[in-house]
């Protein structure tokens, strides 16, 4: 019995607990402090980018609570779930007494307990306690109250009301949260995650087609609430969407295909993308019925109860074709290679240790870059969202008279014979820079960093064909040695310095062949370096100047390098060679020509909450307007008689007390006597 008693006992407090106001305000105050770090921090982006931001340790400690996606986290869903729990609890609680205060009169206060109260007002009247009432009555109707009486022998008691919907207010300001909280939990993952949870789901983290994802990697088509994205490139169809659960991803079908006919791109003046368009057919293999529309940025499609959203562009698998140049050695030759984007291409690649083959992964290619060309700033591609941005608005009105569009540029990874893999994003036209028309380069290990840059100057024929034959030269060991003895002809004052001479530069051009001015000064005491580069970056130059003019010989072609374009050519030509052990690459790829193959990304989803969440903005409205704007008014008049008259009490009271109230009390308390004096 004691343990029945005792459990008994817990379930009152636990329910006491869950409907407590201050369990539902600290509930509140937790969903405030997500929300602030779900604006403050960046949502839903890749890991290593909150890698790099934290750091290692951080980013294991904070990944517990899934702060990554805080909106959609186990921690998150408990508490609004907790949060409907606890409104729900304090609304059946509530909610019946708050509608007997509503419709009770509260008749039976006493008369004596009237002069407690501080709003109160006293007079007497000739006439009889009967005809005084029938002198209040129209008072009280004129003035919008409600009256009940009460006759307690010859007294007689008046109890008036209005503004009771007052409290319909906090029932339905109480509702609202929870009507807002239960479409919040539809729209979010939870049905998702309860079929993982509870169900036979299993996340799919294999690359694998549609097609061979198990009947355990797909969730029902009746799936009552689910966000997916759909890639479809330009003239294919699909009827399903990925959702991402945790590190893996469900199959989410739809009941209709789409098929996307053509997908258009258009531009402001300065390059940046103004409209997406995708003009889809959509096929219901349920009726038979096609149709097409047109589906932008804030016009998706509703069909089924399934709404599909303009999100973004990709590539839909471009064919590209490139120049592949071989920075390893002296023997190799450029040669052609043809990809697809997002797929991958071996390469051989032929140098000091033999022949070797690398994967090179085509992952993406731009054909319009808006760069910000202000003197002092390298260009860097843009993330998809930025040009989602610039459609929808944020950026449509910016300007900037350095913003260009530098023409297309491909993205691509190279994985060595080690594994190390790296991703390059080199430009497929010359871009002018200080002056000089130059090709940029970039290179970047991870998409948390960004693309570091070296510039190649452009030949006379606008290409990198010229600068690739001057590296290889430099990596030829014989060549080296006859532009090192060249220099020392033309620079040593006697024959006696000559040989001196020739072993300095090619010590150094050897050193720079190998690492740059970098393996130059490497071993040089710091405060040395500086006048020890002085010296070796003419030296060098001079060399590379005789260097560049026998190689042009050695094929065929006229030396240039005293002209004043081929000096200035060779300055750049120097500068890039400096930089190039920044560029880690066994190969350097040209974009020669593409045929670009657009994709449309769409957001499919299924949100029953909606509505919902629209019927709980709509008891808030309610609510809060009765609870700011009607006034709850209680009147009590006791009249009792006094010799041949009436003597008269009256109090007036109200839920909030304000200088409103007070100024109402006296025009009630002056109309009251002159009703009776």
């Amino acid at each position: 019995m004691n343990q029945t008693y005792s459990l008994r006992s817990f379930g009152a407090d636990l329910i006491e607990l869950l409907g407590s106001m201050r369990f539902a305000v600290s509930l509140l105050m937790f969903i405030c402090v997500a929300s602030i770090i779900g604006t403050v921090l960046q949502q839903n982006q890749v890991a290593n980018s909150y890698i790099d931001q934290f750091g290692p340790f951080w980013f294991q400690l904070f990944d517990q609570f899934a702060i990554w996606h805080v909106y959609n986290s186990w921690w998150f869903l408990l508490i609004m779930a907790f949060l409907v729990v606890s409104t729900s609890i304090c609304l059946m609680r509530n909610t019946p007494k708050m509608v007997r205060d509503m419709r009770s009169f509260r008749e039976y206060v006493r008369g004596s307990s009237l002069r407690a109260f501080h709003h109160r007002v006293e007079a007497q009247s000739p006439q009889a306690p009967a005809q005084a009432l029938q002198k209040l009555a129209p008072w009280m109707q004129s003035h919008g109250y409600r009256y009940k009486v009460r006759q307690d022998g010859e007294a007689i008691m008046v109890a008036a009301k209005k503004g009771s919907a007052n409290r319909l207010g906090y029932i339905f300001a109480h509702a609202a949260i929870v009507v807002i909280a239960v479409g919040g939990l539809l729209d979010s993952e939870l049905p998702v995650r309860l079929q993982v949870w509870l169900g036979d789901k299993q996340p799919i983290t294999q690359n694998m087609l549609i097609s061979e994802v198990p009947e355990t990697g797909r969730l029902p088509a009746v799936n009552p609430s689910f966000r997916a994205n759909m890639l479809l490139p330009e003239g294919s169809s699909s009827a399903s969407g990925i959702v991402a659960v945790g590190d893996g991803v469900l199959v989410q079908p739809i009941p209709f295909s789409i098929k996307l006919n053509k997908f258009e791109v258009e531009y402001y003046s300065t390059g940046m993308p103004s409209s997406f368009k995708s003009y889809v057919e959509v096929n219901d293999p349920d009726t038979g019925e096609s149709f097409e529309r047109l589906i932008e940025v804030n016009e998706p499609l509703r069909y089924k109860g399934v709404t599909v959203y303009q999100s973004s562009l990709d590539d839909g698998g471009s064919k590209l074709k490139l120049t592949a140049y071989p920075l390893e050695g002296a023997g190799g030759k450029p040669f052609p290679v043809e990809g697809t984007v997002g797929q991958s291409s071996q390469v051989t690649l032929s140098g000091q240790g033999g022949a070797h083959d690398v994967t090179v992964d085509m992952s993406g290619l731009r054909v319009i870059n808006v760069e910000n060309m202000a003197p002092g700033t390298e260009p860097q591609p843009k993330a998809m969202i930025d040009h989602v941005a610039a459609v929808t608005g944020s950026a449509a009105g910016a300007s900037n008279e350095h913003l260009r569009n530098v023409g297309p540029s491909v993205q691509y990874r190279v994985i060595g014979r080690d594994g190390q893999a790296y991703e390059y994003n080199n430009y497929m036209l010359p871009i002018v820079l200080d002056g000089h028309a130059v090709f940029l380069a970039g290179v970047r290990q991870s998409e948390a960093e960004n693309y570091r840059y070296i510039r190649i100057p452009a030949d006379a024929n606008s290409s990198v064909a010229e600068f690739m034959h001057l590296r290889a030269a430099l990596q030829d060991p014989s060549l080296r040695e006859q532009a090192a003895s060249s220099f020392a002809q033309a620079n040593a004052s006697n024959d006696t310095q000559r040989p001196l001479l020739q072993r300095a530069v090619q010590g150094a051009i050897d050193a720079f062949a190998r690492g740059g001015f970098n393996a130059i000064i490497e071993r040089v005491p710091e405060n040395e370096r500086e006048s020890v580069l002085g010296f070796a970056v003419p030296m060098i130059q001079l060399t590379l100047t005789e260097l560049y003019d026998m190689d042009r010989e050695r094929r065929g072609l006229e030396a240039n390098s005293h002209t004043e374009e081929g000096a200035d050519w060779l300055r750049l030509a120097v500068l890039a060679l400096a930089n190039l052990p920044d560029y880690p690459a066994p190969v350097f790829m040209s974009l020669n020509s593409f045929d670009q193959v657009q994709a449309s990304v769409f957001q499919i989803a299924r949100s029953p909450g909606k509505n919902t969440v629209y019927l709980g903005c709509l008891f808030l409205v309610i609510g809060v307007f009765s609870m700011f704007y009607i006034r709850d008014r209680r009147i009590w008049v006791w009249i009792t008689p006094e010799g041949d008259g009436s003597r008269m009490q009256a109090a007036m009271t109200s839920q909030r007390r304000n200088l409103d109230f007070s100024q109402e009390f006296e025009r009630f308390r002056d109309a009251f006597r002159r009703l009776f004096t």
